[in-house]
């Protein structure tokens, strides 16, 4: 996990001393600004017509991964923000010598072999950007956005980086979300690699069908999760789990438990507010995991005080964000004392139908609701994740997004994703995945109803308690901030107003997408 800044001259392959020192200034400015990504170290390169800065969170190959990273014959370098987690088999096909262990130089292989074709092969969390002396460079971002990635065009130049803080303010009106599932080159430009709604795994077959009995989607649940689990253990450096109590966390923490190397502690970490929900119950997960438990029980004034920051490391003022974000926040500084790595829950209620307001959806509505919130996660929870985590050095990864995990929720026909098999108001949501892991977990965890994490762990009281204090004025609807939708709550327009004072010129869709204005 890192951050990258990338500034790419247009007008050719040997730009003029002139243009070299600006573009370089540019982006060391650039990177100055998403230092916290990649506390380890940092590294910039000049290379043809485009300049690469990393900062780096080592993980993989602790020694061999600085970035920049060069290929053998010194032609094109990388930079790159994730993971690829099948980079060993990658190796293995691709052959050849590799100068370092680490997951980026797959990438450069993989360019430099397939071309923008192996793009769909790779699996994993990432953004990135190889570039080479002829002047010619590839972004790329993965086909979930877990990975974030912005970009714009300035001055016959392209601009990319991992956050919007890291753009000039007189840049960021013209910034966009660089897309998940593609790739740019100024030849090509904007290219799709990966349909996720039609062919998760790009292999473009023919989709397999639906799966015939409840017993086989249980089996295939249960096996996908454990491996996706399994390749998000891949690090030089020790993975512990968020654990909310409730049971997407709580699965991946009971995989994570049984993976674990005898003798090897496995560290969980929770946050909420004294008697919340969430804290209780993510103890009895981790005494009966044995796991190694961190708590952070935090007050009505910690909360105010790390506000200003978690808006400003989300990069969004949406509330129900802001209000998940604040207990991630402070779990997140807890989890860096201890690992560099954990692994979370986020994409479960969009695979399997966890929310609440699925309940009065029929088949139809519900089968283009999880698409879409497939779709969108990269603007709301994908987004939380990594700002928080990468706050504070820390890298989250997400095993129930692997794309085989998707493509098995893709054969499971809705109506079993439905409220219970026939849709009764009092059936349990997401009820096949809870019994893919009967025996996993005590029964009052496995069938805990969900809630969400903002109100689990007591900060949604918090929050709203601290409405007036954020927003004193009795006439706050009158307020418009520039680029930004009227407020909808005195909450709301708090966080809008600290949003505006740190991200000026940022506009509403760059950090909401279509939710902007909804």
């Amino acid at each position: 996990m890192c951050g990258i800044a990338v500034v790419h001259d247009l007008t050719g392959p040997a730009p003029s001393p002139e243009r070299l020192a600006r573009t370089r200034g540019i982006g060391e400015a650039m990177l100055a600004e998403i230092h916290h990504r990649g506390p380890d170290g940092s590294g910039t390169r000049q290379v043809g017509a485009t300049w690469l800065g990393h900062t780096r969170l080592a993980i993989v190959d602790l020694d061999g991964g600085e970035q920049p990273l060069r290929s053998a014959d010194g032609e094109r370098w990388v930079v790159a923000n994730g993971e690829i987690y099948n980079h060993v088999a990658l190796r293995t096909r691709l052959g050849g010598d590799f100068r370092t262990g680490s997951d980026s130089e797959v990438v450069l292989r993989v360019v430099e072999r397939l071309g923008t074709d192996g793009i769909h092969d790779m699996r994993g969390m990432y953004a990135w950007a190889v570039a080479d002396r002829s002047g010619d460079v590839v972004l790329a971002r993965d086909p979930l956005g877990v990975k974030p990635l912005y970009w714009a065009r300035v001055e016959d130049r392209v601009l990319a980086a991992s956050e919007l803080r890291a753009f000039p303010a007189d840049v960021r009106p013209q910034v966009e979300e660089f897309p998940p599932g593609h790739y740019w080159t100024a030849g090509d430009g904007l290219v799709a690699f990966v349909d996720l709604r039609t062919d998760p795994l790009g292999v473009e077959a023919p989709p397999l069908p639906a799966y015939p009995t409840r017993d086989q989607a249980r089996t295939a649940i249960e096996e996908t999760l454990v491996t996706a689990v399994q390749e998000r253990t891949m690090a030089d450096v020790p993975v512990g789990v968020f654990l909310s109590g409730g049971l997407d966390s709580s699965i991946v923490a009971a995989i994570l438990a049984r993976l674990a190397a005898p003798g090897v502690p496995v560290h969980s970490f929770a946050a909420g507010t004294a008697g919340s929900g969430d804290l209780a119950a993510a103890r009895v997960v981790a005494e009966h995991l044995g796991l190694v438990h961190h708590e952070r029980v935090y007050t009505d004034d910690d909360v105010v005080e790390v506000l200003p920051e978690v808006v400003r490391s989300i990069e969004s003022y949406e509330p129900s964000l802001v209000r998940s974000a604040v207990p991630n926040y402070l779990v997140a500084e807890l989890a860096a004392r201890h690992v560099k790595v954990v692994l979370t829950g986020e994409g479960a209620d969009e695979l399997f139908a966890g929310y609440h307001h699925f309940r009065e959806m029929d088949v139809a509505e519900l089968q283009d609701a999880l698409a879409d919130g497939i779709d969108t996660l990269h603007h709301l929870n994908l987004q939380r994740c990594d700002r928080v985590t990468m706050a504070h050095g820390l890298e989250a990864r997400v095993p129930f997004l692997s794309r085989d995990l998707l493509a098995v929720a893709g054969r499971i026909p809705m109506e079993w994703k439905l409220l219970g098999e026939d849709g009764q108001e009092q059936a349990q949501e997401k009820a096949l995945l809870r019994e893919a892991f009967a025996g996993w977990l005590p029964e009052s965890i496995l069938w805990r109803r969900k809630e969400q994490f903002g109100d689990g762990s007591g900060t949604a009281d918090v929050m709203s308690r601290q409405a007036e204090r954020l927003v004193p004025e009795a006439d706050w609807r009158d307020e418009r901030i520039e680029g930004l939708p009227p407020a909808r709550t005195r909450e709301e327009l708090g966080y809008q107003r600290i949003f505006a004072g740190v991200l000026a010129g940022v506009r509403a869709e760059q950090v909401l997408g279509r939710f902007a204005t909804a």
